[in-house]
Formats: C-alpha cells, structure tokens, sequence
C-alpha cells in the first residue's frame, strides 16, 4: 500500500542528500515537498500541519545545520514524528484472565469485518487461546456462511444458532463458558453508510455484554470518509480501537497515517493481505519504518517463525555450512519460503523493497522450479552432475518445461553448490538463495 507514498518520500527528501551542509531555507523546501507528498496521499490537513512543524522546529537548529550527517538527522526526526502520529508505542491488547471475554468487531459494510474476524480468531489461536467466533451480522446475505467458509479453513469454531445479533451474543458467552473458550469474537452487522438504525443496534449490543473490547475495523483504502465515519462511530457509540485492512491495496495510505491522530484511539492490529496468517499487532516504529522504505524485518522473523519450520531450516542450514546442500532441500527450502507468502509480499518487508519488486521473483518461476525439482529422481537431487540431454529431456516434459528452464536451474544451482564449497572452507558469503542466476 504504501510503495508509491514511499518512493515519493523518498524523491522529497532526496535533495537533502545531495548536499554536505544544509541551510535553512534548504530545509524548508524540502519539507515544503514533503508536505505536498503527504497531502497528495491523502493524510488529513491538520495531521500534516502539525507534523510538518514539529519536524520543522526541530530540524531547523544548530544540531542539524551543523551536523556532519544533516541528512540522516533529517530522516530521523521525520522518523520519530511519523511514530509519533502513528501512536507512539505499540497498544497491547488484553488477553489475559478473567475469561471468557467478548470482543465486538463493529464497522460499515464492505470494509473487511467478517474476514477480520477470522484472523482475530487465528491469532489468538496461534497465541494458545481457544476462540469462538460468533456469526451475529444477519442483515448482510450470506454474512453467517462466509464467516463458517473461513473459520473452517482455519479449524475455528463458529455459533451461528440464534434469531437475533442479541440472542446470538447471548448464547455463544454461555457456550464459551459451559465448553472452556477463552474468548469470544462477534461480528456485527454493518451498513452501507452510518445511520440511526445502525447505531441503536450497535449501542444495545455493547450496553448489554459490555465487551472487553470494541474494535472499529477501517477500511485503509477509502481515505478520509473513512476517518470520518470512525469519528461519527465513537462520537454516537464510542470503540476501544481498530483493525486497519486492505494495507496491501492501491490506495494513497492517507488513513492509516492519520487514523490514531484524527480519532484519539490506538490501532491495534493490521491487515494487508488476503490470506489469514495477513495479520499482524501494530507497531507505530515498524510502520514508520516501513512508510520511510527502510523496511521492516523483525514483523518478516515473526511471520517466518510462526509459518516456518525452524527444524528444518537448521537442518537445511547445517547441510549449507558443509557443503552438503542438494535439490531435495533446495525443494524443501522453496516449499517453506512458500508459506510465508508471494515473493512480492516478502520483499515489502525488506529494506529498498519496492526496488527489489523490479527483479523478475514471479511466481510463476517459483513453481516452475518446484516442478522441475520434483520430476527428477532422488539419485538425480542428490547428484545433479549425471543429468544429461535424455534426463533432461524427461525432467521438461515431466514438469511441463522447457529444457532452457532445467538448464537454468541447474546451472544455477552449481554456482550456489561453489559459494557454499567456499563458505565450508570459510570463505565467501552465505548465498541469497533465488539469485539472479536462476532468473536469467
């Protein structure tokens, strides 16, 4: 989502490291750019204004004008800002005992409230929690069959028996308490725009099961109006805090810049992809960083420890060390890599990641590897030297290939077979394993 705010951001503020020294009126031209960036992508006026100032005040002193690196205090400051309006610090969500407790996930139609749910549920989950999701929006056709499709790709338990979203709440807290769940997730019904009728049924809801928490889910590619609407919501009803979605959209990334500032409420989690394991708590330095294109490695360890198998990737690891890599684990290696996700939303996590999207890691290329490895004998993985034009041959038609792609790979393969050779003799670095020589 925010690739194109950041190459922007980053041409704004490029100008101040063509210079050794910085003046002040240097200074206020490029934040000048950097403020029409931000306002461009969207981020409420007031937010900007305020953040241009404080950046402002604080850059235009004698530790920058006079610093060796003004550049880089620059960025910091900006850096320490955008955390700022992002929130400061991480807000912990409350899991702890007495349980159950009831979480209720309340918003506009469209804006990704029953999908949230569901990886709510699968977070806690994988936290150790035992959650029961609860299909309360009946106005919305087929809101309560979504919600059950998604629950039982991830193996959680739904309540779905009640005539009423009042009823339905009612009878999954008791169910919660009778059968040992630790937490109850509702999703509520929501509206194409706020109206009366929307908040009676919400505001009823929350005065009657008091819920630990309230969560506004807010849709990051509808912009202001969606900030607006989150305003009206706590105004009338009053939410705990939100779940950003749809961070990985084609959207200018104004509302998630100025969500926290505008409302006054912390976000608590993040979505920004399609598949559940796309959700994440929110860090406002993580984002920041991100926003800034430095990155955001310690949220890809996190994925990669959640969705990896580590025994295998020491395993895997080990064998590198010693030059003992074959294709079996470089299949191995590519089946793992594919749970946390397309190349695309790896590298978004990487420092210059937009940069790196321009290499040619499709995903298509990935399968064609897969298939190419997995239409050979283990004899010919464990010994790629004896495949030879008949071997060649079958691999290609085997995996549906050309024989220029298995000539590629395996060509590819013995540079990595020599780096690791090296390495085992204590030279040279560890291999980025999809390296251009298996794209060419």
């Amino acid at each position: 989502m925010f690739e194109a705010l950041t190459e922007k951001i980053q041409a704004a503020l490029s100008g101040f490291f063509s210079r050794g020294k910085l003046t002040e009126k240097q200074i206020k031209d490029g934040l000048r750019e950097l403020k029409l960036v931000l306002l461009e992508a969207d981020v409420n006026y007031q937010v900007v204004k305020e953040f241009i100032a404080e950046v402002e005040g604080r850059a235009i002193g004698q530790d920058v004008i006079e610093s060796i690196t003004p550049a880089q205090q620059i960025v910091k400051i900006i850096h320490d800002e955008m955390v700022r309006i992002l929130g400061s610090s991480k807000k912990e969500f409350d899991s702890r005992p007495p349980y159950p407790f009831l979480v209720m996930l309340v918003g506009l139609q469209g804006v990704g409230k029953t999908t949230a749910v569901v990886k709510l549920g699968n977070f806690l989950k994988k936290r150790g929690m035992k959650p029961l999701l609860v299909a309360a929006d009946l106005r919305r056709a087929a809101a309560q069959e979504q919600l059950a499709i998604l629950a039982e790709e991830c193996s959680l338990a739904v309540f779905s028996e009640g005539k009423t979203s009042s009823e339905l709440i009612k009878q999954s807290l008791e169910k919660a308490r009778n059968e040992g769940f630790d937490v109850v997730i509702a999703d509520t019904a929501g509206r194409l725009h706020l109206d009366e009728d929307l908040m009676g049924e919400v505001r009823e809801l929350k005065e009657a099961y008091n819920p630990r928490y309230t969560l506004f889910v807010l849709d990051s590619m509808v912009g202001q109006d969606a900030l607006n609407q989150a305003v009206q919501f706590d105004e009338k009803i009053g939410f705990d805090g939100m779940i950003l979605t749809k961070l990985d959209g084609d959207a200018r990334g104004g509302a998630a810049l100025s969500a926290v500032k505008v409302t006054g409420k912390p976000i608590y989690f993040v979505s920004d992809g399609e598949r559940v394991q796309n959700f994440q708590e929110f860090y406002p330095e993580r984002m920041a960083t991100r926003i800034l294109g430095m990155g955001d490695i310690l949220t890809l360890v996190e994925r990669a420890q959640a969705e990896m198998d580590l025994k295998k990737a020491k395993e895997i690891e080990k064998k590198m060390a010693k030059a003992q890599f074959d294709l079996s684990d470089f299949l191995l290696q590519l089946e793992e890599l594919e749970k946390l996700g397309p190349i695309g939303e790896i590298l978004k996590y990487l420092p210059g990641g937009a940069k790196l999207r321009a290499l040619p890691l499709d995903e298509k290329k990935i399968k064609h590897m897969k298939a190419i490895v997995q239409s050979m004998t283990l004899e010919e993985r464990k010994n790629p030297s004896i495949i030879k034009g008949k071997r060649k041959e079958r691999i290609a038609k085997g995996s549906g290939t050309s024989l220029l792609e298995v000539n590629q790979l395996l060509r590819g393969f013995e540079e990595l077979q020599k780096i690791m050779k090296e390495m085992a003799k204590g030279k040279g670095k560890i291999p980025f394993l999809f390296g251009k020589d298996f794209f060419k």
